[in-house]
């Protein structure tokens, strides 16, 4: 149809999708802006609000206190190690200095060494009895740090018990909370929905078509993307069951469609030519011819075939000849395109 239509006017035309464009973008946003507040209309909940707070409050206690404890036993563990790796260390060198020292008594043989030997042997058994004695706190320490690691697991445990059952509750009422933002959702998108359809039958070639573009792109958008993607699964069959309603309503709506173009177009190629050209538009008719179309049934014709007149469909004239000049021109052109007469006089 562009080809129909004045410079001025397809810039025109151009210009009035910007602005059905621009006005869909600002609805958009809009209502982006009020589908993004729903949910606050809804009371966020955390689990605290379901779990069993007389029961939980005293295992958390428990759960901390056990925490902390077992951090005291690990800090105090570290430095019993460190104690006796030094109590280890020492012994080892005082056992080392003993082995270098007897083996020079064995070579210089003097009894009087003897008390020496006696002396430096109790000397090894107060470092090996300070090492047991270390060893000792160290087990002390650990057994300490299991039992205050063990409570904490066994307190946990009971408390994770009651988490689960918080967090089923909490699922369960997340699904409520979802449903009724979805509800309000389709409350909100369901009538604009409906109004587009009403306005794409009745008004979409109107005056006002650009504003009513813009609309319908606004409820397409807003079921397509604020709808559509929170439809509540349960498994599948949600979504897939809205699909088929909606496939089912547009599709009637097709072929409802289809069979009144078909009952119409039957009912125009009965009607003489000359009725069924004064019902085509100009604008219409151009815009189908330069498709290579026929203007009355829209089926294809060969209109570079010089020899073809009429259309072979349906039987409207599609060439005459002006009466001026006998040039062959369109049968819809208003003027002669060889001497310019009007078609009236032609």
């Amino acid at each position: 149809m562009s080809k129909s239509l004045r410079l001025s006017e397809k810039w025109f035309r151009r210009g009035l999708w910007v602005v059905a464009l621009v006005f869909a973008s600002f609805l958009i946003g809009l209502g982006g802006t009020v589908v993004g507040d729903l949910p606050q209309v809804e009371h966020q909940r955390t689990l605290d609000d379901f779990i069993d707070k007389a029961a939980a409050e005293p295992l958390r206690a428990a759960v901390k206190e056990a925490g902390r404890a077992g951090q005291q036993a690990q800090r105090d563990l570290a430095q019993a190690e460190l104690k006796l790796q030094a109590a280890s260390q020492a012994s080892e060198n005082a056992r080392e200095t003993f082995a270098n020292w007897v083996a020079t008594r064995r070579a210089t043989q003097q009894p009087d060494q003897d008390v020496e030997l006696i002396a430096r042997t109790k000397a090894l058994d107060g470092l090996k009895a300070r090492v047991d004695a270390e060893q000792q706190k160290v087990d002390a320490q650990r057994q300490i740090a299991l039992d205050a690691r063990q409570a904490q697991e066994r307190e946990q445990q009971k408390l994770g018990v009651l988490e689960r059952d918080a967090q089923k509750l909490m699922d369960a009422d997340y699904r409520r909370v979802e449903l009724r933002v979805f509800g309000y959702r389709l409350a909100l998108t369901l009538p604009l929905l409906a109004i587009a359809g009403w306005l794409f039958v009745k008004k979409r070639k109107g005056t006002y078509w650009p504003f009513v573009w813009g609309f319908i792109f606004f409820a397409l958008f807003a079921f397509f993307v604020e709808l559509v993607p929170y439809l509540p699964s349960y498994g599948g069959y949600v979504r897939y069951i809205v699909g088929i309603v909606v496939t089912v309503l547009v599709g009637r709506y097709a072929i409802v469609a289809l069979n009144r173009y078909l009952a119409r177009q039957k009912l125009a190629e009965a009607q003489p030519d000359q009725v069924r050209r004064e019902e085509l538009s100009y604008d219409t008719a151009l815009a189908r011819l330069a498709k290579s179309v026929c203007p009355g049934c829209e089926r294809p014709v060969d209109l570079k075939n010089t020899a073809i007149d009429f259309c072979p469909h349906c039987g409207i004239g599609l060439f005459d000849h002006c009466r001026t000049c006998d040039t062959r021109k369109s049968a819809f052109s208003r003027f002669c395109h060889g001497c310019g007469t009007g078609a009236a006089a032609a």
